[in-house]
């Protein structure tokens, strides 16, 4: 078991069930064992090696991503922006992809609940309603986590949730941080559609904590370089819009 959990970095207990064909909760008393012996660190329903969690420290600051694939972000964006109607309202995730849909519907009378502080700054202009989630704010990332943000995200529903990630693959969306992860979550389960956006850099691979799979996502957004990446799997999803 450990050695499949190291090969891959984090897993979930379900999935570790099935590819090793024994029940869950033996699953879970062996994780247990292993996080005694400190070799992994358990997440909400799965697990990830402490390597794994090292490497989420290495996480690159907003101004390194900011002109990273930037006009693909921009063109995700506005395909992305298309989705949303008057009147809507809209929780948008942190990061640069959702920074450019901050500005594609900056002006527009619709409501925007930010999980970013750079977010928030961008949609702050004409009808555009914003309320900005409190929390903790990380230095350098401008992204908001803790009890506070998800604490007023149970006091919502919003019509749609942009969804961004550090990481895809075949089965989940995942991210560097329990607590940043742990916003996400909240969000999803507030919002009555989930639309992920991201750029094909991001696919095919995987960071320590599960958001959600990629079942729970409504739609994806992202750019044609995703094609041939996906394929092995483009199925799973409910809807793909590639722009």
């Amino acid at each position: 078991m450990f050695a499949l959990i190291k090969e891959r970095g984090a897993m979930g207990t379900t999935e570790l069930a099935d590819m090793l064909g024994i029940s869950v909760p033996t699953v879970r008393r062996d994780l247990s064992a292993l996080e005694v012996a400190g070799l992994v660190i358990r997440t909400h329903g799965g697990v990830v090696t402490q390597d794994a969690v090292r490497e989420s420290d290495l996480e690159p600051l907003f101004s390194d991503k900011l002109n990273v694939h930037q006009v693909l972000k921009e063109r995700i964006a506005a395909a992305a922006a298309e989705l949303v109607f008057d009147r809507a309202t809209v929780i948008i995730d942190s990061g640069t992809t959702g920074l450019a849909l901050a500005r594609q519907l900056a002006g527009r009378s619709v409501t925007i609940v930010a999980l970013d502080l750079k977010v928030a700054e961008a949609a702050a202009t004409g009808s555009t309603e914003v309320l900005l989630v409190g929390g903790r704010v990380r230095n350098g990332l401008f992204n908001v986590t803790g009890a506070w943000a998800t604490d007023l995200l149970q006091a919502i529903t919003a019509d749609l949730f942009f969804l961004s990630a550090d990481a895809i693959d075949a089965e989940h969306v995942t991210n560097s941080t329990i607590e940043e992860a742990a916003v996400k979550k909240a969000a999803i389960d507030k919002s009555l559609r989930t639309v992920l956006i991201a750029d094909h850099s991001k696919l095919n691979q995987r960071r320590f904590v599960p958001v959600c799979g990629v079942e729970r996502v409504d739609v994806f957004v992202t750019d044609s370089g995703s094609r041939e990446p996906i394929a092995a799997y483009e199925s799973k999803f409910k809807k793909i819009i590639y722009c």
